[in-house]
């Protein structure tokens, strides 16, 4: 913890890449707690795939909501960890956070240099008039539709198409999370395995950046834990909880 509060004090921008255990603490269950859709014909991949999607897109959303438990997700509330990153902003630092997550919680818990590379599952639009929609439209359907008027009061219908990045989809704002890595001082990886590409590749590829320093808090080791300067292998709310408490 020493160690740790070293280099958060000493680092000026901070760049963060957070995955599923920043949000298991919430509540919210990742895929592998999912189960019920698994269990169909179709595979996961397929069924939550671009293809799947502009095939069958009436299909597409029960499955969907299924597996993101959709019904429950506008209630999660951010944990300690959410609230520790968002707080380090208020204390002057500059913290650019880069999400594998699609729930929301950091920006609900005050961040306000947000990246969600996997899109989000509070929005969605209709690919057909570009018509944009927030979470509370899309739970009132089992199948949530379009309802803007696209000429002579005409409502346009079409199945709106989930901001969630699906299979197909290529993911957001990694050109961007490079360029912030180049100016960082330090890089905070929580709550990822980093089995994942193409965020797998950013702790090797981190460590060519002269003087940048390099954490990851997760509760199980990972591959990769070799290449960190600091490994912390503890649930991220539960830490911030002792790190807010020392200081």
């Amino acid at each position: 913890m020493e160690a740790f509060m070293t280099l958060i004090n000493q680092a000026e921008r901070i760049v963060v890449l957070t995955g599923a255990g920043m949000s298991t603490e919430s509540g919210i269950p990742d895929f592998r707690s999912a189960g019920g859709i698994w269990t169909e014909d179709t595979s996961r991949m397929e069924a939550m795939s671009r293809e799947y999607f502009e095939r069958r897109p009436r299909e597409f959303w029960p499955k969907f909501k299924q597996l993101f438990q959709m019904k429950m997700s506008g209630g999660y509330e951010p944990n300690a960890g959410h609230t520790y990153l968002a707080d380090l902003e208020k204390r002057g630092k500059q913290v650019d956070i880069f999400t594998q997550n699609i729930d929301g919680l950091h920006k609900k818990a005050g961040s306000s240099s947000v990246y969600e590379l996997h899109g989000s599952i509070q929005t969605a639009a209709c690919p057909r008039c570009g018509a944009r929609y927030g979470l509370s439209h899309l739970l009132k359907d089992e199948v949530p539709e379009c309802t803007a008027e696209i000429g002579d009061h005409a409502v346009c219908g079409t199945v709106l198409k989930t901001d969630v990045v699906l299979f197909g989809d290529l993911v957001q704002h990694f050109e961007t999370l490079y360029e912030k890595l180049d100016k960082a001082d330090l890089l905070l990886v929580i709550g990822t395995s980093l089995e994942v590409a193409p965020a797998r590749f950013v702790p090797e590829d981190a460590g060519r950046i002269p003087g940048l320093k390099q954490v990851i808090i997760n509760l199980e080791p990972t591959y990769c834990d070799h290449l960190f300067d600091l490994v912390i292998h503890e649930k991220i709310g539960e830490f911030a909880k002792r790190i807010s408490a020392a200081t």
